[in-house]
């Protein structure tokens, strides 16, 4: 079915088109480049893989609960409209606020894409190129999973949030180089990791986790490159610069923080805009969820450089200030480590049924003969 008839609203401008700007930068230097980043390279290149055959599609998903998702988490919860959802209802709702999540990350993840292949073009160094183009293979890969989860177990899309838009025509619009890699690789790209982390750890549901266990264990990778890339570019820049990028940082962050609240769903179930935006104002989860989503980003943008006054005042206004001391090669080890884990466990039990076949078929022969 085309996705045009999944979608709950009308995704509008389809192609959207953002024009390009900036140059091409091609490098004649083919044998220089950073040790780290040309490691960090072949680890993408050895971690390559195929979501056809990593993720088990066989899984069955119930629509209605597709992430076990408690229901105080849910922006009604607890308010007269709540009150007046049959059981039906409410795991209509259920389905809605699943497919926006994985609707914006869908739609997040073929922004990487087009940000990685620009950054390709555009960045002048060749050890960076040859990453991104690694890059935009596993952003591809992310699309086409996300894509699948929903056309084959929601059967239902949400268009992409307009702040989320917003956030990516601005990172392609801007023709200095660096722009993709603090847009895409700080900015939505460590929100991304966030809202992932915490849907992962969470969720009850096999498929889901699956999928968002091996995307992050990419992710990691592909903020460690942004960190990398700019940390050492912006040690040149004039304090006038950075306070640009830490403008476009702040904004950012606001947006980011903004397209969070699900109001769209709302929407669709016949709330007004202004009073779903109240509801989910007033919602404690959605508060604590939209705190922890900047746990990636404030370490990152503190660690390549980007400290200012007044990018900080505007941390402590988000509540999110002290996340700047978290240590983030922590949490990517851990997004690395929990992917592998995961590969063990499964191919231990699949191992397991495979002994157990091996076995059943010896025991019914040796009972003929």
């Amino acid at each position: 079915m085309p996705t045009h008839d999944l979608y709950a609203g009308d995704p509008k401008d389809s192609p959207w088109q953002v024009p390009a700007s900036g140059a091409a930068r091609f490098s004649w230097e083919y044998d220089d480049g950073r040790e780290r980043l040309l490691a960090l390279y072949q680890k993408g290149k050895d971690k390559q893989w195929d979501g056809q055959q990593r993720i088990d599609w066989d899984l069955e998903v119930d629509p209605y609960d597709a992430l076990g998702t408690p229901d105080e988490s849910l922006s009604l919860y607890g308010t007269p409209h709540w009150d007046k959802l049959t059981e039906k209802d409410k795991g209509e709702l259920r389905l809605h606020y699943a497919s926006w999540q994985f609707s914006q990350f869908l739609h997040g993840e073929q922004g990487a894409m087009i940000c990685a292949a620009r950054i390709v073009e555009s960045v002048p160094d060749l050890d960076a190129k040859f990453y991104s183009a690694t890059q935009t293979m596993d952003e591809a890969r992310h699309a086409e999973i996300y894509g699948r989860f929903l056309h084959e177990k929601l059967g239902l899309l949400y268009p992409i949030n307009d702040n989320l838009q917003s956030l990516l025509g601005d990172t392609l619009r801007d023709s200095r180089w660096d722009m993709p890699y603090l847009g895409m690789q700080v900015l939505i790209e460590g929100l991304a990791l966030a809202a992932f982390g915490m849907i992962r750890d969470t969720t009850n549901k096999p498929l889901p986790q699956q999928i968002l266990t091996y995307v992050m264990q990419d992710e990691a990778r592909h903020v460690a490159f942004g960190r990398l890339a700019l940390r050492d570019y912006y040690k040149q820049l004039t304090d006038a610069e950075l306070r640009e990028r830490e403008e476009f940082v702040i904004e950012g962050c606001y947006l980011m923080r903004d397209r969070l609240r699900g109001v769209e769903v709302l929407e669709n179930f016949g709330i007004p805009k202004a009073e779903a935006e109240a509801l989910s104002e007033r919602s404690e989860f959605l508060q604590l969820f939209r705190r922890l989503l900047f746990s990636r980003i404030v370490p990152c943008v503190k660690d390549i450089g980007l400290w200012g006054k007044r990018l900080q005042e505007a941390y402590v206004d988000m509540g999110v200030f002290e996340m700047g001391d978290s240590s983030l090669d922590l949490l990517m080890a851990q997004d690395e480590e929990l992917a592998e884990q995961l590969d063990a466990q499964r191919f231990a039990a699949e191992e397991r049924e495979r002994v157990a076949e091996v076995r059943e078929a010896i025991e019914s022969g040796a009972e003929e003969n």
